[in-house]
């Protein structure tokens, strides 16, 4: 008997990314497409239905051989009604977005819609480095912080499908105004986009001390390559993984996971997983340390596509 098939598509803030995935979660198919092309005049919803046709004939499959419809989406997304009820980084023509139910009037296929970052650490816990663990939490660092939090087996999404914004969680008082109106969240000091202000505004203090190559298009692989022996950039990155830890052992207090699994770019880099645990086993209640392993993400970009599947089939 041929496996089913599922469509998942994973909404980002400048491309959509589609797979066909079959229920043992092989990506049988795959593609992209541009949802910013014209600064979202065209909303992101309209290009994606229209790109959906074209990917699942490109897949050489008709809507009747697809068992239901998986997508993750960039924002704070209502995944009980399944649509965008909060910005995204400002998106034009994207909050307001009922992905469920233009896409089920449209194919008349079940939908479900998820947060992009719960469903990334969904598709972590479902073939990635989460599988075979209960208790997670799942961190994306990247322009932004993200995160998923997955409690005794099942991803914790709160009243509307809203929890899991570790981002927002405050960790310096008085620090920095952040664009959700608060101020100190984790997101100003824990992202990559942090990192490499804090290196930008360091270079043109002492342009002598850095590469040349640091000059145009910075970004967090530039600073790691020129680590060694950089005092400057040790102590800036150094900060920047202090920071980070503050986050994570906010988080295991509260939800004492026996998996910590760190996503976006940086997560390749070993040593920057060994610092941030080292980190967090300094300051953490030995207790919570018991069992306790911080490990990198393994998806990748995939993450996301295969964890609204998991998703999907889980609550059929």
């Amino acid at each position: 008997m041929m496996n089913k098939v599922y469509l998942g598509i994973d909404i980002g803030g400048t491309a959509a990314k589609f797979g066909l995935v079959d229920e043992d979660s092989n990506i049988l198919h795959r593609d992209e497409f541009s949802v910013s092309f014209d600064g979202y005049e065209t909303p992101i919803l309209k290009t994606v239905l229209e790109k959906t046709e074209y990917f699942v004939a490109s897949g050489g499959l008709s809507f009747r051989d697809i068992s239901g419809i998986g997508v993750s989406a960039t924002g704070q997304i209502d995944s009980v009604n399944g649509e965008v009820i909060g910005s995204a980084g400002h998106i034009k023509n994207w909050v307001g977005s009922k992905i469920k139910e233009s896409f089920e009037k449209k194919y008349s296929i079940k939908t479900i819609v998820i947060n992009d970052a719960n469903s990334a650490a969904l598709g972590e816990k479902w073939i990635g480095a989460g599988k075979g663990y209960k208790d997670i939490v799942a961190v994306t660092i990247g322009t932004g912080v993200g995160g998923g939090i997955i409690v005794d087996d099942r991803i914790l999404l709160g009243k509307k499908g809203l929890a899991g914004e570790i981002g927002h969680i405050v960790i310096h008082g008085s620090g920095e105004s952040c664009s959700c109106g608060n101020t100190g969240c984790l997101e100003k000091y824990a992202s990559t986009t942090a990192l490499v202000r804090k290196v930008s505004a360091l270079q043109k203090e002492n342009p002598s001390a850095f590469p040349k190559e640091f000059e145009e298009n910075l970004n967090g692989r530039k600073i790691f390559d020129a680590l060694k022996g950089n005092s400057l950039l040790e102590k800036a990155v150094d900060n920047w993984v202090d920071d980070i830890s503050l986050g994570i052992i906010s988080l295991v207090h509260i939800f004492n996971p026996e998996l910590v699994i760190i996503g976006g770019g940086v997560s390749g880099r070993k040593e920057f997983i060994e610092a941030l645990s080292k980190r967090v086993n300094e300051k953490i209640m030995p207790r919570f340390l018991e069992g306790l392993e911080i490990v990198p993400a393994k998806l990748g970009n995939d993450a996301g596509l295969i964890g609204a599947i998991y998703y999907l089939i889980e609550n059929k």
